[in-house]
C-alpha cells in the first residue's frame, strides 16, 4: 500500500511539473493568438487548436515556461506579422520562411534580444529594413532573400556583432554597401545577389576574416574591388558577375585554397580560380534552401 501511495504521489508530482513547464505568460500566448489570426491560421497547412495548450501547437517550442522557437516553415501563412512580437522575449529561433506573408516588418521584431536565427525568406514582405539592431547582439543568422524589401541597407546592421550569415538577395535594395559591415568580424556568408545596390564598394572586405561566401552578383556596383578581398583565405564561393566593376585586379593575388566557385565578368579570373569540381552555385542555393535546416 505504501509503495502504491508513493508511486501515485510521484506520478502526480511529475504531471504537475509538466503542466507548470507547459504554461507560458499570458502576454506570450496572446501574441501567438494574434499572430495566428493575422496570418489566417484557419488556412495553415498545420493548424493550431487555439483552445488547446500552446505546448501542443505546431511549430511552437516552449522551455522553462517561455516560447523559445516559432518554426512555421512552408506552412501556408498569409496576411501580416502583427506588432507585439517583442512579447516573445525569450525567442531564440524564428523561421517563417517559404510562406506568403505580406506587409512591413513589425517595428519591434528587432528588439528580440535572445534571437539567434531569423529566417523570413521566400515571402512577400515589403517596406524597408529597420535602422536599429543594437539589441540583437546574439543574432547569428538573418535571412530575408526573395522578398520585396526596398530602400538602403542601414548602417545599423553593423551592430549585429554575432552575425555569421546575412542573406538579403533578390529584393529591391538600393544605395551603397554600408561601411559598418566591416564590423561583422564573425560573418561567414554575405549574400546580396539581385538587388539594385550601386556605387563603389568602400567596405574593407579584408576585415571579414571568416568570410566563406561572397555573393554580390547582379547589382550595379562599380569602381575597383577592394584590395583587402585578396587576403580572405577562407573564401569558398565568390560571385561578382553582372556589375560594372572597373577592375578586379585586386583578386590576382587571392590565395584561398578552398575556393570552389568563382564567377565574374572577367574570363581570365574565371579560368584562374574556376574549378571543374564545382557542381552548384550559391545563386541556386539562394532559391532552394535545404529543408533539413529547419
Amino acid at each position: 500500500m505504501k509503495n502504491v501511495l508513493t508511486n501515485t504521489c510521484l506520478i502526480l508530482l511529475l504531471t504537475c511539473s509538466i503542466l507548470v513547464n507547459a504554461q507560458i505568460p499570458n502576454s506570450e500566448k496572446q501574441f501567438l493568438l494574434d499572430f495566428n489570426k493575422s496570418t489566417i491560421g484557419n488556412q495553415w497547412q498545420n493548424k493550431w487548436d487555439v483552445k488547446a495548450d500552446p505546448s501542443t501547437w505546431y511549430g511552437v517550442e516552449i522551455n522553462d515556461g517561455h516560447v523559445t522557437a516559432l518554426k512555421l516553415y512552408r506552412n501556408n501563412l498569409t496576411g501580416t506579422i502583427p506588432e507585439g512580437i517583442s512579447a516573445l522575449s525569450h525567442l531564440q529561433t524564428l523561421n517563417l520562411a517559404f510562406n506568403v506573408i505580406e506587409g512591413s516588418l513589425p517595428e519591434d521584431i528587432f528588439k528580440l534580444e535572445k534571437l539567434t536565427s531569423m529566417r523570413l525568406e521566400m515571402n512577400k514582405l515589403t517596406g524597408s529594413l529597420p535602422q536599429d539592431y543594437s539589441k540583437m547582439t546574439q543574432l547569428e543568422e538573418l535571412s530575408m532573400f526573395n522578398n520585396l524589401l526596398q530602400g538602403a541597407i542601414p548602417n545599423g546592421i553593423g551592430e549585429l556583432s554575432s552575425l555569421k550569415s546575412l542573406n538579403l538577395s533578390s529584393n529591391y535594395l538600393e544605395g551603397s554597401l554600408p561601411r559598418s559591415i566591416e564590423k561583422l568580424s564573425k560573418l561567414e556568408r554575405l549574400e546580396l545577389f539581385g538587388n539594385k545596390l550601386a556605387g563603389a564598394i568602400e567596405v574593407d572586405l579584408g576585415r571579414l576574416v571568416n568570410l566563406k561566401e561572397l555573393i554580390l552578383s547582379y547589382n550595379q556596383f562599380e569602381g575597383d574591388l577592394p584590395t583587402g578581398m585578396a587576403t580572405l583565405s577562407n573564401l569558398e564561393f565568390v560571385q561578382l558577375q553582372g556589375n560594372d566593376f572597373r577592375s578586379l585586379n585586386s583578386l590576382l593575388r587571392m590565395q584561398s585554397s578552398k575556393l570552389a566557385v568563382f564567377d565574374s565578368d572577367d574570363e581570365f579570373l574565371n579560368m584562374k580560380f574556376g574549378t571543374t569540381e564545382a557542381s552548384r552555385t550559391r545563386i541556386v542555393d539562394t532559391k532552394y534552401e535545404d529543408v533539413k535546416r529547419n
